[in-house]
């Protein structure tokens, strides 16, 4: 049978501790609240105040019902005055020999049959329970910050747990207004240990200075419909908890996923906990404060004035292709979308057709814009036809070679100084980069699926990629209506051509000439002998005709096989699989040059 539950104990009034009671006081119970001392007391009155009234003013709760709330709420400073209570809920600080030992003193104050909760996040309520002479009857209760708002709550039970004491929380929980889940004492539970190890990701990404923080949470935000970034949630939960939680699952798992970035303790040690003290990975205009005061850090590519973007070509018509050339052409771009043949091309039109009227029966779009929109889309079967473009953004299947081929074909055709881009979700730039003339005219566009919807595009430029070409990338974007972020370049390489030694075969010593496979100017593979001495590995190559081959056979750097020489190579020089030369696409996030 369920017990009545009228009053609820809450130890603890930090951010979290606050929030529960104000949860319980708005569902009508009592409840009674201890700190440690006054000073606490008052920073807890302060948290409940401050959330009261902002909740007022954003006229979820009237002066009335704010009074009430308030009314219901008692202070105290001693466990002794939760001896009436029928439930507690302790909320302090991630330790377990602080939540023993309050646990061991509720023991010998409460009545026998009061529930004792943890709101831990990842402490094991085993060993919390074995610390009182009831360890049935006590339970995990973990909210999620801020509790007035999110409405899980992650029930957990322990081998020893009673089952009425579940249901009976569960119960409880519902009561509340919130959703409960019930799970076994694991390390982190269910939302943490899924969450925790991608902040802590986030964290290392910012610490290698991958990406800035703006960068970072604007990817999770516009990329993956994210309400918060990573770095904004852990100055809201506080870098200290963050880094306790982290500790405590890394102790008990061993996994490497959640052995805390050094940099949180950096930030720990420097006072820097988040929201609760006024800055964290941003700073705020007061602790406690919600508000980010502006830096003056402006995430940008690059310095370099970027060129004007009028003309758009697209090759490519899967559905990213036409979704970018539905992006461009209704912000008022001409693009040029190529197929390879004329009914894939007609099909891909009739495509962005369809999607346009969707729009205007939402009252998105008028009938007159998405007329103009479809004029501004010119079907076509020859490369040739994206001669005069500013941008070509390729968007064909997710293979290198593929990828390579297209490169080559645009390389031959589009006018100098156009911007050449991929879409690439995982592939190397680089690689699509070398199989052109003009690698640092070659950057990475990174649009979300679907293009008309999803705000962010995450821009790469490579080691090769030369000042200015991010930008015209971002230009096309901002006439686009996207969200851009930049992914850096490896850091201690240099965005000038870089000469490396031609790469050597097994079996040949350092003088010796290499045979490899070079890429015939129309297409053709061939084993041709290249002459001795280094190839540049960025920057424009000069075609060099053969002796012994047709006039036009010329020689080419391989593609995707740049490597060092089998000795080690000197600074500059970069192996293949090496990761400094990837653009982080696979597994990270955006980063713009610091």
């Amino acid at each position: 049978m369920v017990r009545d539950i009228s009053t609820v104990g809450v130890v603890g009034l930090g951010t979290m501790g606050a929030g529960i009671a104000e949860v319980l006081a708005r569902s009508g119970l009592d409840v009674v609240t201890v700190e440690l001392d006054e000073a606490g007391v008052a920073r807890g009155r302060g948290h409940l105040e401050h959330s009261t009234e902002r909740a007022l003013s954003g006229g979820k709760l009237d002066a009335p019902g704010r009074a009430a709330l308030l009314g219901r709420i008692r202070y105290s400073t001693s466990l002794s005055d939760l001896s009436e209570v029928d439930l507690v809920i302790e909320a302090i600080p991630e330790s377990l020999e602080l939540k023993a030992e309050v646990f061991a003193e509720l023991d010998k104050i409460t009545r026998p049959e009061v529930v004792f909760a943890s709101n831990t996040s990842s402490l094991s309520i085993t060993e919390i329970g074995v610390h009182t002479a009831r360890p049935g009857k006590v339970v995990g209760m973990h909210f999620f910050n801020p509790a007035p708002v999110l409405k899980l709550v992650e029930i957990v039970k322990t081998v020893v747990t009673e089952p009425d004491v579940v249901a009976e929380v569960v119960e409880f929980a519902e009561r509340l207004g919130k959703v409960p889940v019930v799970i076994g004492d694991r390390a982190g539970f269910i939302a943490n240990a899924l969450l925790f190890g991608y902040l802590n990701h986030a964290v290392r990404m910012y610490e290698q200075r991958y990406a800035t923080r703006e960068d970072l949470d604007a990817a999770m935000r516009f990329g993956c419909g994210y309400p918060m970034g990573p770095l904004a949630l852990l100055d809201l939960i506080g870098l200290d908890t963050a880094n306790e939680i982290l500790d405590t699952m890394y102790h008990q798992s061993r996994n490497r996923l959640h052995a805390p970035a050094p940099l949180l303790k950096q930030m720990i040690t420097a006072g820097l906990l988040g929201r609760k003290t006024g800055r964290g990975f941003y700073t705020y205009d007061a602790p406690d404060s919600p508000t980010v005061v502006s830096s003056g850090v402006v995430s940008t590519v690059d310095g370099v004035p970027p060129r004007p973007v009028a003309r758009v070509g697209v090759v490519g018509t899967g559905t990213m292709a036409t979704g970018i050339a539905e992006v461009f052409a209704k912000r008022g771009l001409d693009v040029v979308l190529r197929a390879r043949s004329l009914e894939k091309a007609q099909a891909s039109v009739a495509r962005v057709k369809k999607s346009l009227d969707k729009a205007v029966v939402k009252g998105k779009l008028s009938e007159e814009d998405a007329a103009a929109a479809l004029a501004r889309i010119t079907p076509v079967t020859d490369f040739e036809a994206l001669a005069d473009v500013d941008l070509v953004i390729e968007a064909v299947a997710e293979e290198l070679p593929v990828k390579q081929a297209v490169f080559a074909a645009l390389d031959e055709v589009v006018r100098p100084g156009a911007v050449l881009a991929t879409t690439t979700s995982s592939l190397p730039v680089i690689e699509c980069a070398a199989s052109t003339s003009r690698p640092s005219d070659v950057i990475g566009l990174h649009f979300f699926n679907p293009a008309p919807v999803m705000k962010l595009v995450e821009v790469v430029s490579t080691i090769a990629t030369a000042p200015g070409r991010g930008g015209n990338g971002e230009r096309g974007l901002h006439r686009g209506g996207q969200t851009r972020g930049a992914l850096r370049r490896p850091r201690g390489l240099h965005r000038q051509r870089i000469a490396v030694p031609v790469p050597q075969r097994r079996g040949e010593d350092a003088g010796s000439p290499l045979r490899g496979r070079e890429r015939h100017r129309h297409g053709h593979e061939g084993r041709l002998r290249p002459a001795d001495g280094p190839v540049r590995a960025a920057g424009r190559r000069r075609p060099r005709r053969l002796p012994g081959h047709p006039a036009d056979a010329v020689q080419r750097v391989p593609r995707g096989r740049l490597r060092a020489g089998a000795a080690a190579g000197a600074p500059g020089d970069r192996g293949e699989a090496g990761p400094e030369d990837r653009e982080g696409l696979q597994g990270l996030l955006i980063s713009a040059p610091g």
